[in-house]
């Protein structure tokens, strides 16, 4: 398996930013309560714990293990700018597929942020095994489904009225899936 230096690397978006992406580590706690802090709550509401808890944050430092969850932080000058990761279940029915979840900073939006680091996940969860990956966000965000459309995802399911806004008002759900296996043969091949 890939080493945490080897995961350690430099992108560039559409506009020729660089950023940087790596594991998160613990001494990353007070960078990514800042990026959370930034967030305005249109992009917080999407978050599926409260990441303006202090407490939150320090669980997720004090029990981090990539095995579990692999959290891939995005820098721009010593900055997290954006945090996915990548979810796994080590048992039972769904211990071939793992969940996605991405927030991206406002400001770096439909830059290719979010589908360089959804490819970093992609990568690395077919060096765990595994075999599908899913990925559940608002119908309504189209900039996300274009981006996940773009890495690879295809739609699999709309769920009508699952969840609600910060105003209460109900969200259809899309749910989408990736054959991780397919996608790395199909790069793979495209390589020859």
């Amino acid at each position: 398996m890939t080493e945490m230096n080897d995961l350690k690397k430099k992108g560039k978006l559409k506009n020729g930013t660089e950023v940087l992406l790596r594991p998160m580590v613990k001494a990353d706690r007070k960078a990514v309560g800042d990026f959370f802090g930034r967030l305005i709550p249109s992009v917080l509401q999407y978050v599926r714990n409260d990441v303006t808890d202090p407490k939150v944050l320090d669980k997720w430092f004090d029990q981090l293990n990539y095995n579990r969850v692999f959290p891939l932080l995005a820098f721009k000058d010593n900055k997290v700018v954006a945090n996915a990761t990548l979810h796994r279940v080590g048992y039972g029915w769904r211990k071939h597929l793992g969940i996605l979840r991405i927030v991206v900073e406002p400001a770096f939006h439909g830059k290719g942020l979010g589908t360089l680091m959804i490819n970093e996940l992609v990568d690395l969860s077919h060096e765990f095994g595994l075999e599908k990956l899913m990925v559940e966000f608002p119908l309504r965000a189209h900039g996300a489904l274009a981006m996940f459309k773009k890495a690879g995802f295809s739609p699999r399911a709309v769920i009508e009225g699952l969840m609600k806004d910060r105003h209460g008002e109900n969200l259809d759900i899309v749910i989408m899936v990736m054959d991780v296996a397919a996608y790395a043969d199909r790069r793979d091949g495209s390589a020859h």
